[in-house]
């Protein structure tokens, strides 16, 4: 059975706006890109940043099959980066189309694995 559980002092979640770009590269050329996103802190992780669906180009995306939970923010939904040739990179973005209430920022915006892109860019 899936949890929900509500972010607390014992696992933090903050969001903060940020009005930095943010460029996703992929096989040396920019696949994603935004004048503003998202900075979600949780816990101990490293920050993830969310970028806004209205401000990109989606064409680089592929929809797959793949799911994970989280029990703070709900059911991720993944994409697979389109590199120039063809090839993909694999699940590289996820996002949260239903998140829960105490992270509602963040719906329909995507992020993006640093380990499956070559750079995350900002200004």
């Amino acid at each position: 059975m899936r949890r929900h559980l509500e972010p607390g002092p014992d696992h933090p979640i903050s969001i903060e706006p940020k009005a930095t770009p943010v460029r996703i590269i992929l096989a040396g050329e920019p696949v994603l890109a935004s004048q503003t996103h998202l900075e979600l802190h949780e816990a101990n992780y490293p920050p993830a940043l969310y970028l806004p669906r209205d401000e990109l180009d989606l064409s680089a995306l592929v929809r797959s099959d793949h799911t994970s939970w989280c029990p703070y923010k709900g059911e991720a939904s993944y994409y697979h980066l389109r590199r120039a040739d063809g090839s993909l990179s694999e699940n590289a973005v996820w996002t949260y189309e239903m998140p829960f209430p105490a992270v509602a920022a963040i719906k329909d915006a995507l992020a993006v694995y640093p380990d499956r892109v070559d750079a995350i860019e900002r200004d």
